[in-house]
């Protein structure tokens, strides 16, 4: 068993360094009007937010239908209700475990492609416009934020939500959800620079919605990223994976009778795309040991044995192979200005024990530095991945201690330093 590694300096030790901007893109489709009274300033460029796990609706089953509440929406005759909100609903009510269900994914082997269970249909919410983020969406202060400083809804300021179950698949392979967003946030691109005088857009993202804009930046000619994008904002980077993405995909493994939450809600994420985007890249944890057992040791290297002793099929370990592992292998500087903001100073998994091999028990953690989700490699590995490239250009790093990983979108004085930065890239060249 591996010795407990050497706690990195503390933050204040942490020195900034220069990254591109990043910016929260949220999805949308035509650009909606203003809703908000407050002028917007000229001088601003304008600000496409992408979240992290965002609003879907689903269209139920017919065993979630009858007038069962889901969340904060009521899902009566076939009506929309909003997926993965609230746990603590699940918890108080086991009738809704077949609302939750319902939020799997199945692989078609036809299509070679993702899609929902049979019967239930999806819709992204408010996509190209904040709205969607007005209730207790965790970007809501960061928009207020921006509001406050002059952005105004539908003006220069748009969102772009996504489906957070599915992910971008490594180049030819089918990805339909993922390809349908990517078309749309591009239009809304355009569409947001024209309406400002053809200035570049800020893209603002935070935690999952990093990761889908530095593979929708990749696969966007270089001509159009420098015309379009002024800056990159990446909030809570979550594009090289992290140990803690481990835990769920084991314990995805507890029976059915043992844990309602395990039982249904890790379904749920066993099922997911995304998951499997999540994991700890081999191209930045390598053979370091993530989860240990007395028997063996897994290591980001090892991921597709760690899968199978999980539970997960042969064909399923042959989609992370073929799918999710070559786009995190892939990935590479944006090639337009970044500032990357991450929270450190919080106790966050470098490593899972299930010493008897028991993946249904819960885990001996070993915790590092970070966020409480993100450590300190993966914000290292963007250093290096970007710090490096020779043509990559402005690039800047920023560590706000003892600040988690919601908090850097929440917390009001983070939020005063993010938005600093957002407003401080309206005059980097």
């Amino acid at each position: 068993m591996e010795s407990t590694p050497t706690p990195p300096p503390p933050p204040q030790q942490q020195q900034q360094r220069l990254l591109p901007l990043v910016v929260f893109l949220f999805v949308v489709g035509a650009l909606p009007a203003a809703t908000h009274g407050a002028t917007s300033s000229p001088h601003f460029h304008p600000v496409v937010l992408v979240p992290g796990n965002t609003l879907t609706r689903g269209s139920p089953t017919p065993a979630c239908r009858g007038g069962v509440r889901y969340g904060s929406r009521a899902s009566a005759g076939g009506g929309w209700f909003r997926l993965w909100e609230n746990f603590t609903a699940l918890q108080e009510d086991p009738a809704l475990s077949p609302c939750y269900a319902d939020q799997r994914l199945v692989y078609d082997p036809v299509a070679g492609d993702y899609r929902n269970v049979p019967g239930v249909d999806t819709r992204v919410v408010s996509f190209g416009s904040t709205r969607g983020f007005r209730s207790d969406d965790p970007a809501r202060k960061l928009v207020e934020a921006l509001e406050e400083e002059g952005y105004a809804e539908g003006e220069n300021l748009f969102g772009a939500p996504y489906d957070f179950r599915y992910a971008p698949a490594a180049p030819g392979l089918p990805s339909g959800v993922f390809s349908d967003f990517t078309s749309r946030l591009r239009r809304l691109v355009e569409r947001a620079s024209e309406r400002n005088g053809g200035k570049p857009v800020i893209l603002v993202t935070h935690s999952l919605g990093g990761l889908f804009a530095m593979v929708f930046l990749d696969r966007t000619p270089l001509p159009w990223r420098r015309r379009y994008i002024k800056h990159f904002v990446m909030l809570c980077l979550v594009v090289v994976g992290s140990p803690l993405n481990m835990w769920p995909l084991a314990a995805s493994s507890i029976p059915s009778s043992s844990s309602l939450v395990g039982s249904v809600l890790t379904y749920g994420n066993r099922s997911f795309a995304s998951m499997f985007s999540l994991l700890p890249s081999p191209a930045v944890y390598g053979d370091t040991p993530l989860v240990i057992t007395r028997a063996k040791n897994y290591s980001a290297d090892d991921m597709p044995e760690f899968l199978s002793a999980a539970g997960f099929s042969d064909d399923e370990v042959a989609l992370y192979r073929a799918r999710a592992l070559p786009v995190t292998l892939d990935l590479r500087a944006p090639l337009v200005p970044l500032t990357s903001i991450n929270g450190v100073g919080v106790p966050t998994i470098d490593k899972l024990v299930f010493w008897d091999g028991n993946f249904s028990a819960k885990p001996q953690v070993v915790n590092g530095d970070g966020d409480g989700q993100i450590n300190l490699d993966t914000v290292s590995a963007l250093e290096r991945l970007i710090g490096d490239d020779p043509d990559q250009g402005y690039f800047k790093s920023i560590l706000i201690p003892n600040t988690t990983h919601k908090g850097v979108i929440s917390d009001e004085l983070t939020l005063k330093r993010v938005v600093s930065e957002i407003l401080g890239a309206n005059s980097i060249n």
